[in-house]
C-alpha cells in the first residue's frame, strides 16, 4: 500500500517532505508519549508523523503565529482562498509593486495570512530575516503566481493541516530550544531539525557554532530518545561536526536532493544524516510519494 506524503502551506529552504518517511521508518513502536519538536519549521514532520501529542515550538514567532492562526479557528481554508484570490488580482494587476507593498505590511503587522502570501510569492519559498527582524526575501518575479489552481493547491494544504490540528493534541509554542528540550520528559521522543550548521544561515535568529554545541549537550544530557536531523556530507566538504561531537551517538544516512535555495551550492544532492540516542532501524519503502493534502481522522488542544 502506498503512503502519502503530506504537504503543509508554508514552504522553507530545506522542508523534510520526502524525507518524513525515513524519519517516521525508525520512531520505536512503543512509543506512546509526546512528540516534542524545538524547531517546528513548517510543521511537515510533525504533521505527517501525527502523533496523538505534540508540542511544537520555534522561535520564528511568525510559523507559530500561523499555525495557532489555524488552531484557533482564525485561519480556515476559507479565509485562505478569499485572501489569495483578493491579493492575487492585485499581483497580477501591479506585479512586483504590490509584493514589496504586502511584504512591507507584513514586517509591520506581522499577520499571518501576509506571512503566508510573502512565503508562497517569494524567491524559491524562502523564509530569512535580517538582523531587525524584517523578512527579506525578493519576488518570484511571477506576477500570475496565485493562479486557481494554485490558490486551490494552498487551501487543500491548509485543510489538511486545520483537519490533523483539530483531531490531535497539538501544542504551538514560541519559545528557545533549549527551554523545549529542558520541558521534555523521558517517554517523550525529540525531533529536532536545527538549520544546517556551516550550510544555511536564515534561520530568524540565526544559528552558530556555540548553538551546535549546545544542542548537543542538551540532546546528550536528554533522557528520553532524541532523532536530530543534519547533513553528513556533501561533494565538496563533509560536516565536521559529525565527528568532533555526534559521531558519539548513532547515525543513519542517505543521500536527498534540495530544489530550494537560494545558492547553487545548496542546490546539489548532499548526505543526509539521522542521528540517535537509540539504536535504529529505517524500515523505509522507497515508492512513497508525495501528496498535496492528506486527510486524517482523530483532537485538539492549543495555547
Amino acid at each position: 500500500m502506498m503512503i502519502k506524503t503530506g504537504v503543509p502551506p508554508i514552504k522553507s529552504q530545506g522542508i523534510k517532505t520526502k524525507l518524513v518517511p525515513w524519519i517516521k521508518s525508525i520512531i520505536p513502536d512503543d512509543f506512546h508519549g509526546t512528540w516534542i519538536e524545538p524547531f517546528m519549521g513548517t510543521g511537515a514532520v510533525a504533521f505527517n508523523v501525527a502523533p496523538r501529542r505534540a508540542v511544537l515550538c520555534d522561535t520564528n514567532p511568525h510559523l507559530v503565529n500561523f499555525y495557532a492562526g489555524i488552531a484557533s479557528g482564525e485561519i480556515t481554508p476559507e479565509v485562505v482562498k478569499e485572501y489569495l484570490e483578493r491579493e492575487g488580482k492585485i499581483l497580477l494587476s501591479k506585479g512586483e509593486e504590490h509584493y514589496y507593498f504586502v511584504r512591507d505590511r507584513f514586517n509591520s503587522e506581522h499577520s499571518p495570512l501576509d506571512f503566508l502570501f510573502v512565503n508562497r510569492a517569494g524567491f524559491n519559498g524562502m523564509i530569512r530575516f535580517n538582523r531587525k527582524g524584517g523578512f527579506n526575501i525578493p519576488f518570484c518575479r511571477k506576477p500570475q503566481r496565485f493562479a486557481q489552481s494554485y490558490i486551490t493547491k494552498i487551501t487543500n494544504q491548509v485543510r489538511w493541516a486545520r483537519i490533523l490540528i483539530q483531531t490531535k493534541e497539538l501544542t504551538f509554542k514560541c519559545q528557545d530550544f533549549k527551554k523545549t528540550i529542558e520541558e521534555a520528559s523521558s517517554t517523550d521522543i525529540i525531533y529536532c531539525d536545527p538549520p544546517y550548521i556551516d550550510r544555511y544561515v536564515d534561520y530568524y535568529n540565526g544559528w552558530g557554532d556555540a548553538d551546535e554545541l549546545n544542542l548537543y549537550n542538551k540532546l546528550s544530557s536528554f533522557k528520553g530518545k532524541f532523532i536530530l536531523s543534519t547533513w553528513h556530507h556533501n561533494d565538496y566538504r563533509e560536516n565536521v561536526y559529525i565527528k568532533t561531537l555526534w559521531s558519539r551517538h548513532s547515525i543513519l544516512t542517505r543521500e536527498h536532493f534540495y530544489h530550494v535555495g537560494g545558492k547553487k551550492e545548496n542546490r546539489n544532492p548532499v548526505i543526509e544524516a539521522l542521528v540517535t540516542n537509540f539504536h535504529a532501524i529505517s524500515t523505509e519503502h522507497r515508492h512513497e510519494s508525495q501528496n498535496q493534502y492528506l486527510l486524517l481522522e482523530p483532537q485538539v488542544t492549543y495555547c
